[in-house]
């Protein structure tokens, strides 16, 4: 890496650092709403920003650029459909959380069922973010930053050294920024991150279609369509990472829970000034998520042709190409706009980490009486206890490569049980506490037996038998396996159902006394977006017309 990349990267990164301190000096950052919600001062623009930004980071630049590799644009179900899920949270969620004044989800949980039930989800929430999620950004971000910079050749070290000083690096600068700065530092930084992540990210499949289309975008897209124009079909085979079905079943709750629900997602909304900036940010994101996909999936596909097939793992598509194709003046730029991203994931989960913890655990259960500067006092030594075990831990982890898939996986131990008694709490009134609780507690534990216990067994057993029958093949075994147990995100779809029958049926044999009813906090305007159902409609049309399009 030359000094020209390295300078690059310092100072773009110095100036986001620096136009964040700037736009957040006078916020006071003393107060519950001044630093877990920015004030409720967060306008559209910026919303928007944080949202795709907080969305995106290696182990989804990386991770579905390497399923595209493997399956082509089936997988770009990850980020359109997501599209839909925002307009449902702009239209139907979003309102309701801003009238009833919340900072977590979990609050209004205790409002509608009991503070036991926002307890539980809060602990669910802390849970997954601190095992799984915290430490799965820093290593895969590492992994990206220490390979482009090649630290262990600059400074002559071993690949294993260099991996942990990138994580304590990325750790301790995203610390400062969500644990010292509150949320409106985080949304700044990443709305200019977001600015530069675009830019970087569309030049990765411009250049690599120059690359294969001898100088012409056009004659390279032109020929990746028509070389391998299966892979070009937007409805998913059997046997890959989104199989058609999935569309219909498991794929739509994963992202109504993560843009409707997900505290670390929806906090930038919560933060709005009023309703209809958090509708229009909601919609401007979904807007550009649907341009999603020239990111996140194009440039695996185009990987796919130029090395053609040829990788030793489908992981290895996006920096491969980023290292073949991109100019090498450029890569300081590109690696400091890959750094924000993973900064901005990182940074997001531990600040909405410390909002959980300070609002609904400290306050709640620890220190009643606390007054707010002590709530964010608290609140931060948490955070930074968080970063440090996740500094701790991240080195543990291998394959980070291979995670994207893993991680959508093994998060339904949790998300599903979650949006079921969202679900439940808003379109009932009187379905009692105590369904919350089994819902949640029996969502978690089916969940770990189907996929942890039940699943392993199923397909040992069906590989087994195929073996023993003479079949050898990679590509007959991949398919039995793949019929052996049903798709997880089927698995909860089937869950989403069992929970919300079992939880209508306690409320049916013992429901609460009076009917729960949401109150106006009137801490904001809640006058929504005049244009809403009209830019929502649209969004949705654009989506299906693009899977009409491209359906074979």
């Amino acid at each position: 890496m030359d000094l020209l990349a390295v300078f690059s990267f310092v100072g773009f990164t110095t100036l986001v650092a620096i136009i964040a301190w700037y736009a957040t000096r006078s916020t006071n950052e003393k107060s519950s709403d001044g630093y877990f919600l920015g004030g409720r001062s967060l306008t559209a623009g910026v919303i928007a920003g944080s949202l795709l930004l907080t969305n995106l980071s290696t182990e989804q630049i990386v991770g579905l650029n390497g399923s595209a590799y493997k399956d082509g644009l089936s997988v770009m179900a990850w980020e359109t459909l997501a599209a839909i899920a925002m307009v449902v949270t702009a239209v139907l969620l979003l309102p309701r959380y801003l009238k009833g004044g919340l900072t977590t989800v979990p609050q209004f949980l205790a409002d509608r069922f009991d503070v036991t039930t926002k307890t539980l989800t809060s602990g669910l929430f802390l849970t997954g973010y601190v095992v799984v999620l915290l430490p799965v950004i820093l290593y895969s971000g590492s992994v990206a930053i220490s390979g482009m910079f090649d630290i262990a050749g600059m400074f002559d070290i071993s690949e294993k050294t260099a991996l942990v000083c990138c994580i304590w690096g990325i750790g301790l600068i995203g610390s400062v920024y969500a644990v010292f700065g509150g949320l409106k530092a985080v949304v700044v930084s990443d709305s200019i991150n977001a600015i530069g992540l675009m830019i970087g990210g569309i030049l990765i499949p411009v250049f690599g279609l120059m690359a294969i289309g001898n100088g012409s975008v056009f004659e390279g897209l032109d020929l990746l369509m028509t070389t391998n124009p299966e892979r070009f079909d937007s409805t998913g085979e059997h046997g890959q990472e989104v199989p058609f079905l999935t569309i219909f079943t498991g794929m739509m709750l994963v992202q109504l829970f993560y843009w409707g629900t997900n505290q670390q997602i929806i906090q930038r909304a919560l933060g709005a000034k009023n309703l209809a900036e958090g509708q229009k940010g909601l919609l401007l994101a979904a807007f550009f998520k649907i341009l999603g996909p020239l990111i996140l999936v194009l440039p695996g596909m185009i990987a796919y042709h130029y090395f053609e097939g040829g990788l030793a793992s489908s992981d290895l598509a996006y920096p491969e190409l980023v290292r073949a194709v991109l100019p090498k003046p450029m890569i300081g730029f590109f690696a400091a706009v890959l750094f924000g991203a993973i900064l901005s994931s990182f940074n997001s989960v531990l600040n909405s980490s410390v909002t959980l913890f300070g609002i609904d655990i400290y306050k709640q259960h620890i220190n009643k009486d606390a007054n707010e500067v002590t709530v964010v006092k608290y609140g931060k030594i948490f955070g930074v206890c968080l970063a440090l075990a996740a500094m701790f831990i991240a080195p543990l982890i291998a394959n980070a490569g291979s995670l994207f898939n893993y991680l959508q996986e093994i998060n339904g131990i949790y998300s599903i049980p979650i949006f079921t008694i969202i679900v439940v709490g808003y379109l009932t009134k009187r379905v009692p506490a105590i369904a919350a609780k089994i819902g949640i507690v029996t969502g978690s534990l089916l969940y770990c037996l189907s996929q942890f216990i039940l699943k392993p067994n199923f397909i040992d057993t069906a590989l087994e038998q195929a073996k023993a029958s003479g079949i050898t093949g990679e590509a007959e075994l991949a398919m039995i396996e793949a019929d052996a147990y049903p798709h997880f995100l089927h698995i909860m779809a089937i869950l989403f159902v069992s929970n919300i029958i079992i939880m209508l049926i306690i409320g049916y044999f013992k429901p609460r006394e009076e009917a729960f009813e949401l109150q106006y906090t009137k801490q904001v305007s809640i006058e929504p977006y005049k244009y809403v159902k009209q830019v929502g409609l649209t969004i949705v049309v654009v989506v299906v017309g693009i899977y009409i399009y491209f359906a074979k």
